[in-house]
């Protein structure tokens, strides 16, 4: 176990041993044959004994139940105080009772010697977060097969992925033969160079290359051929958005998985696994189910936000999957969706799983970041800089070959949005990205007074709602029929379609190709397709996208270069982190920005203050927005009831609220029906009296929800006059 046996075998044998009092014990028998727990605090104990030893280790035993905290945690043990007559009668008991725990080598000495020998505050917090969760995960194991009355376990068995390897490849070639394009000809190029790249030495590489170049399966057929030729235990599949999460596990499913065994994970928030008992759901629904609590699986596919919040998280729920990180290949999708106030904390991450845990990271994108002009990736006096493999060593000629789109910049005068409307007036087949709910919905409704033929979507619309909508847009493009989209940027990232125009409210560099990427996707267009950059007058933005969007302006506007252009594309991302400060360090280090205090927190082994926030000692709270969050904003789940599936989903409902039901075999089938608001939204008087409370932040929604079954048309929940950018 990436070197550190020694020294999680000595933390997992003694993390019960306060589990021997009397107290306890005689607590468990008081309590049998109920759901109350015990209640009597039994991890001290094994923190004592070991202390010494483990170091900073003992963390992990102190927080086997409740989570990691921070150094404080052992302080309060008071190692050099006297025991008290019960610890010590529990120790001899416990000794006893676990004869293992007297051999025990607790001495100094238990860390691999690799880890003594850097002295990297950074690493040490990651890699005690790596022992804590193999730790936790074999408590669950081990609880979770007592329970059933098993004799070990229940694991999946090692799948031999040179078989995987052999499997994809077969498929894939099946599904791509067809007439020979020039697009196709890329493709097979993009997918040549990185399966090649894959026999390459274990570390960290990084794949770019142009929208719509078959990335999906590129991606995948490095991964299986990397971990295929050098012994990896799995591959992990990162993107930052569901909609791509659920389509490109489609895609994987279809080409890894076979009757007989499931080999595809996929794990996120909307996933159904099926319900809680077992003689109800299928031998695959139930893999899916048991291996999504600790990735145990041998491909998985999962988001962003799923990974790094488990990453630097500290509850055993979350962290217990990390362990399934080491000596596997983690492919981080769409990298440039990242955030960026997060760089600094998610590279130091990774960098520590490729140099300490033979973790090999592939970055993909069209739009690749700097991420060397980052300190946590630069040389310094204590190591050398990050060394980045490049899957294709010089893209540059690939993308000035694979340009489908021209760009048009309307930038002045601003248009309004009747100006928009009119421009889109005549035209058969497009679609408009803007920044905002707000700015999707107005849009949308004011090109419905025009023509029928426009169809919505944003993230006011369930899951459900959002997947008939591409279903019927993919459709009609592919018949040649008028439509129009008008969406948010959740189109952007991987959603498979292809518009002979877009039109894109001014973005950061990287959504602006995005954008161009869902324009002549397959260049079935001879005389290629339009892109028209327009900034409008009452449009609105993220804040974080102002100086990104200036930048842009300034490389690649109507008079800069290409928007594929690799150098400047460069430049543009180090200018930008420049100008965010990420690393600038104050004087005041108060005003640091989320990504250093978050770093400054690890340093101190303070994974309380990571995960919560540090703590405010004027309000004794903690401060949520100093704490690593992949989302900012707070949302609130509120389940949209649609004619078809009421009945049901009101039974559901009621079920939930009545306490009749697991809850997340509930949550699991609300899912494609809910619709996440932001906290201060659902807040606000005239959304939250529309909203009917069901069951903990879960609510009913009883307001407008604009939808048409029949035609799939509709902005889906309507805020009325509350307009937020999100």
């Amino acid at each position: 176990m990436f070197g550190a046996g020694e020294l999680a075998y000595v933390l997992g044998l003694f993390h019960d041993a306060g589990k021997a009092s009397c107290v306890w014990q005689d607590r468990l028998l008081e309590v049998e044959g109920t759901d109350n727990p015990v209640g009597v605090p039994h991890k001290e104990l094994g923190a004592r004994l070991t202390t010494k030893a483990v170091g900073f280790a003992a963390l992990a035993i102190l927080g086997h139940h409740g989570g990691l905290k921070n150094r404080g945690a052992l302080d309060d043990l008071d190692l050099d105080g006297d025991w008290s007559a019960a610890d010590v009668d529990a120790a001899v008991r416990f000794l006893t009772a676990v004869p293992e725990g007297s051999g025990a080598r607790l001495a100094s000495g238990l860390y691999p010697s690799r880890w003594r020998s850097v002295k990297d505050k950074l690493g040490m917090e990651m890699r005690l977060r790596m022992v804590f969760s193999a730790m936790v995960d074999a408590d669950h194991l081990d609880t979770a097969a007592h329970r059933r009355g098993l004799a070990a376990p229940h694991l999946t068995a090692p799948v031999d992925m040179r078989v995987l390897a052999a499997r994809f490849e077969q498929r894939r070639a099946e599904k791509v033969v067809g007439p020979v394009t020039d697009v196709g000809r890329m493709r097979s190029e993009v997918y040549q160079a990185a399966v090649d790249a894959a026999a390459k030495r274990p570390g960290l590489f990084r794949l770019a290359a142009p929208t719509g170049l078959g990335k999906t399966y590129a991606q995948a057929g490095f991964g299986l051929e990397h971990a295929a030729r050098h012994g990896k235990s799995r591959v992990i599949v990162a993107v930052p958005f569901i909609t791509i999460t659920e389509q490109n596990a489609g895609v994987y499913r279809e080409l890894l998985d076979t009757d007989e065994q499931p080999v595809v994970l996929e794990q996120h928030s909307s996933v159904r696994f099926g319900g809680d008992d077992d003689r109800a759901v299928t031998d695959a629904e139930r893999w899916a189910r048991l291996a999504a609590e600790n990735w145990d699986a041998p491909f998985v596919v999962t988001t962003t936000v799923q990974l790094f919040e488990s990453l630097f998280g500290r509850k055993p729920s979350q962290v217990r999957k990390l362990h399934r990180l080491a000596d596997a290949v983690v492919i981080l999708d769409e990298v440039q969706a990242l955030p960026t106030r997060l760089l600094l904390p998610i590279l130091s991450g990774l960098r520590t799983l490729v140099e300490d845990f033979g973790t090999t990271v592939l970055l993909t994108s069209a739009t690749q970041p700097e991420f060397q002009a980052l300190s946590v990736w630069k040389p310094s006096a204590e190591r050398a800089g990050v060394s980045v493999t490049e899957v294709i060593e010089d893209p540059q000629p690939l993308f000035e070959r694979a340009r489908r789109v021209d760009y048009e910049w309307r930038l002045e005068p601003q248009l309004s949005w009747d100006q928009v409307a009119d421009g889109l007036a005549g035209v058969r087949q497009a679609m408009v990205i803007v920044n905002s709910v707000a700015d999707a919905r107005n849009l949308y409704r004011l090109l419905s007074v025009q023509r029928e033929e426009v169809w919505h979507l944003s993230t006011r619309m369930c899951p459900q709602h959002r997947r008939q909508v591409l279903a019927v847009v993919k459709s009609r493009l592919t018949a040649g029929l008028p439509t129009l989209l008008v969406s948010t940027q959740l189109i952007e990232a991987g959603v498979d379609v292809s518009f002979p125009v877009v039109w894109r409210a001014l973005a950061p560099a990287d959504s602006l190709q995005q954008a161009g990427g869902r324009a002549n996707r397959n260049g079935e267009l001879r005389e290629g397709g339009l892109v028209v950059v327009f900034d409008p007058q009452d449009g609105k933005r993220p804040a974080e996208y102002e100086r990104a969007c200036a930048l842009t302006v300034k490389y690649f506007g109507p008079h800069g270069a290409k928007l594929d252009d690799q150098a400047m594309l460069a430049s543009y991302y180090r200018e930008l982190y420049e100008d965010l400060q990420l690393d600038y360090r104050r004087a005041d280090r108060s005003k640091d920005n989320v990504g250093q205090i978050v770093q400054a927190n690890r340093e101190d082994l303070d994974y309380f203050a990571v995960a919560d926030g540090p703590l405010d000692i004027a309000t004794g709270a903690r401060n949520r927005k100093k704490a690593f969050r992949m989302i900012l904003d707070e949302s609130v789940p509120v389940v949209v009831p649609d004619a078809e599936h009421e009945a049901t989903l009101e039974a559901l409902l009621a079920d939930l609220a009545a306490g009749t039901t697991s809850a997340g075999a509930a949550l699991r089938m609300l899912q494609p029906w809910i619709v996440q608001l932001g906290e201060r939204t659902a807040s606000a008087p005239s959304v939250s009296a529309l909203i009917s409370p069901v069951v903990g932040d879960l609510g009913r929604w009883n307001g407008i929800y604009d939808w048409d079954p029949n035609t799939c048309r509709g902005v889906g929940l309507d805020e009325n006059e509350i307009d937020l950018v999100i």
